[in-house]
């Protein structure tokens, strides 16, 4: 669905107007009038300058119909309508191919998943953290704490950090000093923005064990620097299920935190601010719901 801010009014672009549309992959790298991923939801997305939109994975349909976490690229473009099956595996469950970290390969491709975090960096590279997946077979979920860099100029996926393994445990380091063993731990659902140094910074998220019992949500802020491929533990707690600490509304102090949380809104203003948005976490008093709170972060 494409909407118009000037006009108020939603246009049906493309796709099925039912649920559950099995994907139409065509030609690995052609676009067509007839291809279109199918119906998923969790999806990682991208806008590059060019302006076309990028999708990647998430939990849906594949070409067979069959329905599980999938790891296919595509792209759109809104001038031609068309969608571009560009790289990936057109069915379900597919696992990632690492290669060697930092090193891109054509045959190099995160594993299948949903809910990851994602940017797009000063050069026009998709960038994508974490996310999770689901083993059918053992009914368990597991979480990710890889990055990876797709270049659409080369058309290759990189493993740029992190583990190759699933539910992998947070290096936190010394808050504010970037080092190459820092690493946030596994998560889904974390909220991303960029700064204009180009750097990607990354807030909260959230795990869960093998079946799903129990969980932990993330207050912490990471930044990320793709010239020197290392993270840094800016802020917030290194311990899971952290509250809020509020202060006073409307009033910035080093000490104010939101509470953990994953799954919130976030946007950067003119001025280099990230503004954030309620999600599912913790509160002042570290009473857990969805939430509805607004905050300022300011990153230059």
């Amino acid at each position: 669905m494409r909407y118009s801010p000037s006009s108020g009014e939603w246009t049906w672009v493309g796709g099925s107007n039912t649920p559950n549309a099995t994907g139409v992959y065509g030609t690995q790298g052609v676009a067509a009038g007839a291809n279109v991923p199918g119906g998923r939801t969790a999806a990682a997305t991208w806008t590059d300058a060019s302006g076309n939109l990028w999708l990647f994975g998430g939990e849906g349909y594949d070409s067979t119909g069959t329905y599980g976490w999938l790891n296919d690229l595509w792209k759109y473009s809104p001038s031609s309508g068309q969608w571009t099956w560009v790289v990936g595996p057109t069915t379900t469950q597919v696992p990632g191919v690492y290669g060697t970290q930092g090193v891109a390969a054509p045959t190099n491709i995160p594993g299948a998943r949903g809910y990851e975090s994602t940017w797009t960096d000063a050069s026009g590279n998709l960038w994508l953290f974490g996310g999770v997946g689901y083993d059918y077979t053992t009914s368990n979920y597991f979480y990710f704490n890889d990055s990876w860099e797709y270049s659409p100029s080369t058309g290759e996926w990189t493993w740029a950090s992190g583990s190759n393994t699933v539910n992998a445990t947070g290096v936190y380091g010394t808050q504010g000093v970037a080092a190459a063993t820092n690493v946030p731990g596994a998560r889904a659902g974390g909220a991303t923005w960029k700064d204009a140094s180009g750097n990607l910074w990354l807030f909260g998220g959230y795990w869960q064990n093998g079946n799903g019992s129990s969980s932990s949500y993330f207050g912490d802020v990471w930044k990320y620097s793709p010239s020197s491929g290392q993270w840094t533990w800016v802020g917030g707690s290194s311990i899971a299920d952290a509250k809020g600490i509020y202060g006073v509304e409307g009033v910035a102090a080093a000490s104010n935190v939101p509470g953990a949380r994953n799954t919130s809104a976030t946007w950067m203003d003119a001025s280099g601010n990230l503004w954030l948005f309620g999600g599912g976490g913790y509160d002042s008093t570290g009473a857990f719901g969805d939430l509805n709170d607004l905050w300022k972060l300011p990153t230059q």
